[in-house]
């Protein structure tokens, strides 16, 4: 076989499909985001950002990057190895006792990523607990699935948010059998929320266990940013609440909070706890830094609810479509991944505006989008170029526009 031809031809297909993804050469500006440096084909740019997932700016604040220094300084740049070979860096410690307080739980288990918490923490519970049943939302994220997966267990995928077949999969099987219900809180490209109340009535009445992923839903919502299940007065009806360090709290990594014999359970048997590095102490100290800001503080939530509230009214006033939701998340719809590149190629090249096409697998072909995630850092005036430089390509275009009553 010619292997080399093969991976040509399957991504010539994607290129024909428009599917083909290409990542921008970016250079985030610390202290002046979303402001940052493009390194094109005809040399460097200003761009502004308007589809990072650092919902609150918080890569950038001032105590974060303090903290993150003090502990370079102290620990130096790695964390050695993993835990389970290195020890456990007091940062660690400290993180995750910083995240179980959080949401409310006994204790709390970091991972390199959230993608890696998730994969890692379905995959264990389920393939461990004897004759496991999960049941999947059918619009969960990638790593919920693979982790689902590689556990082996039998999956049943109840309809998105839909709590009526979720229990009429549920009465179906046998009592004493586990069961696990694996959801989101904030779905990312819709922008949806999950009913998270009804959701942990339907386990309780069938002794299902419950795993709620709140990466897009952490430091944005509830009075100390505890996400959604905060917000709703949930947290403790939950057995396991995933998040990510990542997303608001602006850093990267990922964890899981729950009681203390659960994460021990995970600690003790994940493979991807066990054999992955740990993160950098530098990295936990600035996550730590920004989760006890965002306790405390309610500025940069108040003020990207502002941003959103801004950009959804400004979009809706000049007829460009956008899928309502009661989330921070702005999906402009295009429906077509040609057209959709083509708009994203636009806005960079022709007004220093980034956002990200959003095609097929991310999304079911003929929903693509662009999606835009309005943060506390951005201006008035960043709204404006923005919203003028859609409806100039929209109508360049011949792209259909909305009316307030559609």
């Amino acid at each position: 076989m010619d292997y080399q031809a093969f991976f040509k031809q399957e991504l010539a297909a994607l290129k024909d499909e428009g599917n083909y993804r290409v990542f921008a050469d970016l250079e985030r500006k610390s202290g002046t985001f979303p402001a940052a440096s493009y390194h094109g084909a005809t040399g460097q740019k200003d761009v502004t950002v308007w589809c990072s997932n650092d919902y609150l700016g918080m890569g950038q604040h001032p105590k974060v990057l303090a903290a993150m220094h003090e502990a370079l300084e102290k620990c130096g740049a790695g964390a050695g190895g993993t835990r389970n070979i290195s020890g456990t860096n007091h940062y660690h410690v400290l993180l995750e006792q910083e995240l179980a307080d959080l949401h409310g739980k006994e204790a709390a288990l970091l991972f390199t990523s959230g993608y890696v918490s998730n994969w890692a923490g379905l995959s264990t519970l389920a393939s461990r607990l004897p004759n496991c049943v999960v049941l999947s939302d059918a619009l969960n994220h990638a790593s919920m699935i693979e982790g689902i997966r590689h556990s082996r267990a039998t999956c049943k995928v109840f309809k998105h948010n839909d709590v009526a077949d979720l229990e009429r999969q549920l009465s179906a099987l046998d009592p004493d059998v586990p069961k696990l219900i694996a959801f989101e809180s904030v779905y990312s490209m819709d922008g949806d929320i999950a009913p998270i109340k009804e959701i942990c009535d339907v386990a309780d009445k069938y002794g299902a266990m419950t795993y709620l992923d709140e990466v897009h839903g952490v430091g944005l919502y509830g009075a100390r940013g505890g996400g959604v299940a905060e917000r709703e007065g949930l947290m403790d009806r939950l057995t396991v609440i995933e998040g990510t360090l990542a997303k608001a709290f602006g850093v990267v990594g990922g964890y899981i909070a729950a009681s203390e014999a659960l994460c021990d359970f995970i600690r003790s048997f994940a493979s991807g706890f066990i054999f992955t590095t740990a993160l950098p102490p530098a990295v936990a100290a600035g996550a730590r830094a920004s989760i006890r800001h965002l306790k405390e503080s309610q500025i940069e939530r108040d003020q990207q609810k502002d941003r959103v509230q801004k950009v959804r009214h400004r979009l809706r006033a000049i007829g460009i479509p956008t899928l309502e939701n009661p989330s921070h998340i702005v999906p402009v719809m295009v429906g077509n991944p040609i057209h959709c590149k083509r708009i994203s190629d636009w806005l960079m090249e022709t007004h220093g505006i980034y956002v990200q096409p959003i095609n097929y697998p991310t999304v079911p072909k003929g929903t693509e989008r662009l999606r835009i995630t309005p943060s506390p850092v951005h201006s008035d005036a960043d709204i404006e170029h923005l919203v003028e430089a859609l409806s100039e390509i929209w109508s360049q275009c011949a792209l259909s526009r909305v009316s307030d009553a559609a």
